[in-house]
C-alpha cells in the first residue's frame, strides 16, 4: 500500500490580497510564487494551506494546524493585533487556541498539553 505524503486544506476566501494580509502579514506564512488572486498556497515551515477565491468549499472550515508552542505563539499573535476567539486551552490532547481568518475560517492551533 503506499503511504500518504502530506494532507493540506484548501479554505475558501472571498478577497484574496485581504486573506494573504491575514496569512502572510499576521501569521507570517510565506505565498507561493505561483499564486495569484484565484489560487494560491501559503506555507509555514512544514505546513501549508491552500487558499481558493470564491471557490472549493462553502466557507468556515476548521483546520488544525501544529506547532511546538501553542503559548508562545498566541502570545506573539495577540501582541500583533490578532483577534483571538479562544485564548490557550489545555485539553487532554493539546494546548490550543482558536484565531479566525477574515472569511471565517478557523484555525485550531495547538501543542503538546501542558
Amino acid at each position: 500500500m503506499p503511504r500518504y505524503e502530506a494532507i493540506s486544506p484548501i479554505l475558501r476566501v472571498h478577497d484574496m490580497p485581504r486573506a494573504l494580509r491575514f496569512y502572510v502579514d499576521l501569521l507570517g506564512f510565506t505565498n507561493a510564487p505561483w499564486g495569484n488572486d484565484d489560487f494560491t498556497f501559503v506555507t509555514g515551515d512544514r505546513c501549508g494551506i491552500y487558499l481558493a477565491r470564491d471557490s472549493q468549499g462553502r466557507g468556515g472550515a476548521w483546520a488544525w494546524v501544529g506547532t511546538d508552542n501553542a503559548r508562545l505563539l498566541h502570545d506573539s499573535l495577540l501582541a500583533r493585533g490578532a483577534t483571538i476567539l479562544m485564548p490557550p486551552t489545555n485539553y487532554p490532547w493539546a494546548l490550543e487556541f482558536h484565531i479566525e481568518d477574515p472569511d471565517a475560517n478557523v484555525l485550531r492551533i495547538g501543542s503538546e498539553p501542558e
